[in-house]
């Protein structure tokens, strides 16, 4: 098949997003499909400029310029050419192609439920509204999808105006060699990496600054563990560097000196802070999917997280469960006690029983094979193509 992928520009500050649509197109090569990714160049946001034009010098880089590329490519590629939007938040590109065959990956929804003000946690301006909805027209157009997880595809049901012809769930592969260390190996270590003792172990988040990552909830939820523990082991959290209101929460905890943020770390040591944690702790408001409690269960790490979907179809029996956090903020602290009593039943779990869940995390986390992953998709791409060559 020949089969061209658009993607986010490198300018839009994705981390994931490029790393999935790299997945797709080596995935679809090492399959003997021809593959060329479309995306939108810098022209316009390279000129230097204060960040608040930066923005709006990308829009004209992505929704003019790129535009009038593409329909000065289209007439050179048949009707047999398979278009893939690696996201469905590149709606407003999809009328490029609304009279040929495109399939949309859809990853989460959260933008346009925030958008419709179902998000309490995530207020939007009116241009966000209105950039929402242009993605929601742009997707709208399309008959193919394949979704990370089944709550990603009941959102995009919900927000469809017809049944796809095609809609089928395909859980991410993880894209590293994730699996189980020696632990007190590992500790040791990463003790010598970071110059003080993680040799009892430590509780680990991992995640950005996005406000449905929750990492002020995990704070909170350490400090209120630490109040009824005995245990004083760290809080390691492995992301972008903190904003200013995660600094404020550390600074003014009782056990500031035992929370570390660690920013700018290779995939080796992220794998290792894996292997070598005590407990993975996960209390995020939503997901799409949920890669790092795939990541820690395949890493032999036990997992706290959140009881919806689709941290639920990830973690199935494998994983402790908490409330998701409240958008109010005076029930915060009798909700991080009472995850704070949860995460203390998993750190007081006998040792066999721990061990036992570790290995059934382990074998639950070989569903998400790449390979596997990628087979599916290629099944789907194959029966969208076949479908249009009639």
């Amino acid at each position: 098949m020949r089969i061209v992928i658009f993607v986010h520009p490198d300018f839009s500050n994705s981390q994931s997003m490029p790393r999935y649509a790299r997945m797709l197109a080596d995935g679809m090569r090492k399959h003997q499909h021809d593959v060329e990714i479309w995306t939108a160049k810098k022209f316009f946001y390279r000129i230097p400029s204060p960040k608040i034009l930066k923005k709006w010098l990308g829009y004209i880089d992505q929704f003019i310029l790129f535009p009038i590329e593409v329909k000065m490519k289209m007439s050179k590629y048949p009707f047999q050419t398979l278009f893939v939007f690696a996201d469905q938040a590149l709606g407003p590109w999809m009328n490029l192609v609304a009279n040929r065959p495109f399939v949309v990956h859809c990853h989460d929804f959260m933008a346009q439920r925030s958008a419709l003000g179902e998000m309490a946690e995530n207020p939007v301006k009116p241009f966000g509204r209105l950039y929402q909805k242009l993605i929601r027209k742009g997707y709208r157009r399309g008959k193919y999808f394949i979704s990370v997880s089944k709550k990603t595809k009941d959102d995009l049901h919900r927000f469809l105006k017809t049944s796809p012809e095609i809609s089928k769930v395909v859980y991410n592969g993880l894209n590293q060699n994730f699996h189980p260390g020696n632990v007190n190996e590992v500790r040791e270590k990463l003790s010598e990496y970071l110059n003080f003792s993680l040799h009892d172990g430590y509780i680990l988040h991992v995640g950005g600054n996005e406000f449905y990552k929750n990492r002020k909830g995990v704070i909170k939820i350490y400090n209120a563990w630490r109040d009824i523990s005995n245990k004083t082991i760290p809080l390691i959290m492995i992301g972008p560097p903190p904003c200013e209101e995660l600094v404020f929460l550390r600074d003014n905890s009782k056990y500031t000196n035992s929370i570390h943020f660690l920013i700018n770390l290779s995939d080796e040591y992220l794998r290792l802070f894996y292997q070598g944690a005590f407990i993975f702790l996960f209390p995020s408001l939503d997901e799409g999917f949920g890669w790092p409690i795939a990541e820690a269960l395949a890493s032999g790490c036990p997992v706290v997280t959140t009881d919806k979907a689709p941290m639920t179809e990830v973690g199935g029996e494998n994983c402790y469960y908490i409330p998701r956090m409240p958008s109010e903020d005076t029930l915060t602290e009798s909700w991080a006690k009472y995850s704070a009593g949860i995460l203390n039943d998993l750190a007081e779990l006998k040792l066999e029983k721990r061990k036992l869940l570790i290995a059934n995390g382990i074998e639950n986390a070989r569903r998400f094979d790449a390979k596997n992953a990628l087979n599916k998709i290629e099944s789907i791409y194959r029966k969208v193509y076949q479908i249009n060559q009639l």
